[in-house]
Formats: C-alpha cells, structure tokens, sequence
C-alpha cells in the first residue's frame, strides 16, 4: 500500500511539473513574438545596398569655352643669332600687346573617353637690350601662337572626383621681327658685319612645329558648385622640341547647370631650336575661362 502510494505521489509531482512547463511556455512564446514583431528573416537575401561614393556622370558632355589667359612671355628668344632677352610681365600684357588675343576650347566626353583641344594667338611689342651687340637696344614684335588637341580616358570617372590620362600633339608658331638702333659705338659696324645684319638694322624670322604630348589631369568637388582641378603635359622628346611642359590649375565654379567659370593658372614652357633661330621662353599667367556646357 504504501509503495502504491509513493507511485502516485511521484505520477502527480511530474504531471504537476509538465503542467508548470507548459504553461510557462505558452506564455513565453507569444510575449516573445510580439517583441520580434513581424517580420521574418531571409538568410538568403542580400543585405540593403549601401550608398555608393563614386557615382557615375552622365554618358556625354559638351562643353564650348572662351579661355583668357593673360600670359606674360619670359626668356630669350634667338632670331638668326641675335639673342633678345623678353621679360613681359603679365601685369603690362595689356599695354603690350599689338593684337587682342584670340583663344578658343573644346572638350567632349562620352563616358571614360575624352576629347579636348584649345588654342591661342597673340601679337606682342616690346624694347629690348641686346647685350650681344655691345648692349644696344631693339624694338621687337613677337607673334606667338598654338593649338593643342588630345584623347583622353578617364581612369576615375565620378561626380566628386575625376583622373584622366591624355595623349596628343601641339602646333606651336613662333616669330621674332627686330629692329635694331645703332648705339654708335666704332665696333658696331664690325659686328653687324659679322652677324650678318643688313643696312637696314631689320632681323627676322619665324618657325612653326608641332610636338607628341603626354599628360594627366583631374578634378576633385569640394562643395556641390566648386571644384579644384589641375592638368600638367610634357613633350618634344626631340623630335621637334627639345622638351616643353606645362601645368596649370585652379577653381572652377558652376553659375548655372549650362554655364560654368574657371579660374586659375597656367604656365607653359619651350626649348626648341633650330638652325639661327630658338625659342626659349616661357608663357606664365593667370586664366580665366567661362564654359557652356550641354
């Protein structure tokens, strides 16, 4: 009787234990699925796409500019063996100039690709001493002009920051006319012999060539309507000039979504020489240029 008894009492501790659990459990669970709300989860599906840095521009650009480069000329500038230091200042380029330069610039993109190209003319005057005429002075007329086109590919190619590497050629002309003064010294004669200069104390001459060109440039926005660029080419390599570089940069500004405005600094340097006549000098100066874009 008594085994019995404690058979039963152990029947109805377990019985009372499982209804405990049980009832446990029918609370827990839906008190946690509310918490868990309801939403289910998918081990398959890919978590939300985070926001990209670089975004793509648009497939194609166009742009149309008017640069002005405001480019002072430093230098030596030989004209059939007569050396004429230049030093024109940027800030005199206005009283200087005989001809109102004309420049012109072009680029268009279709999406890595590049295609850019621009150009300048302008006519200086200026007085200059010639030291290898026992110091006599000389008025001179320079004309100096180029025009550079390249295909570039873009290695980095989004809204905020680009990097481009570009290849192509420039034509550069260059011409010197000098008029000598007599400063009356006895051996001025002698030597004007010698150089080969006529009666008439008029020297002049000019060249045209065109270099290989190689280069890089890229912009980085700082703000949604401002952006810092720079560009920087090297050429010649001699097979016309000896070596030419150039660098420039500075800001640009978008005013309108078809209009924008660069403002910065460019200088370009040449090395060339060929038979009596060199160009050694340099064009260094503030630019400004307004952009229509399409």
């Amino acid at each position: 009787m008594k085994r019995q008894h404690n058979d039963a009492m152990n029947r109805s501790a377990l019985i009372s234990q499982f209804a405990c659990r049980f009832l446990f459990a029918t609370i827990l669970l839906p008190a946690s699925g509310l918490l868990a709300g309801t939403e289910s989860y998918d081990a398959k599906a890919a978590p939300p796409p985070l926001s990209q840095w670089c975004q793509t521009p648009a497939p194609v650009e166009i742009e149309i500019g008017i640069p002005g480069w405001m480019a002072g000329m430093s230098g030596d500038l030989t004209v059939r063996g007569i050396v004429a230091p230049l030093d024109i200042k940027f800030i005199d380029i206005l009283k200087k100039l005989d001809e109102f330069p004309f420049v012109l610039a072009a680029y268009v993109r279709y999406n890595r690709w590049e295609f850019f190209a621009d150009g300048q003319y302008m006519h200086l005057g200026d007085s200059v001493r010639l030291p290898g005429l026992l110091f006599s002075r000389a008025d001179i007329e320079v004309a100096s002009g180029l025009a550079e086109a390249f295909v570039g590919y873009r290695v980095i190619n989004c809204e905020k920051a680009s990097l481009s590497l570009f290849a192509g050629g420039r034509y550069n002309y260059m011409s010197g006319d000098l008029h000598i003064f007599d400063n009356g010294d006895p051996r001025f004669p002698i030597l004007r012999q010698q150089l080969g200069i006529p009666d008439s104390l008029r020297v002049s001459d000019s060249k045209e060539w065109v270099d290989p060109v190689i280069g890089m440039g890229g912009k980085v926005r700082i703000a949604k309507p401002v952006a810092i660029y720079a560009k920087g080419d090297i050429g010649g390599f001699g097979v016309a000039s000896d070596f030419a570089w150039q660098a420039q940069g500075g800001v640009e500004i978008q005013l309108a979504r078809w209009l924008k405005s660069k403002v910065g600094w460019r200088y370009l340097k040449f090395d060339y020489t060929s038979g009596g006549f060199s160009n050694k000098t340099a064009l260094n100066g503030p630019c400004i240029e307004t952009d229509i874009t399409f």
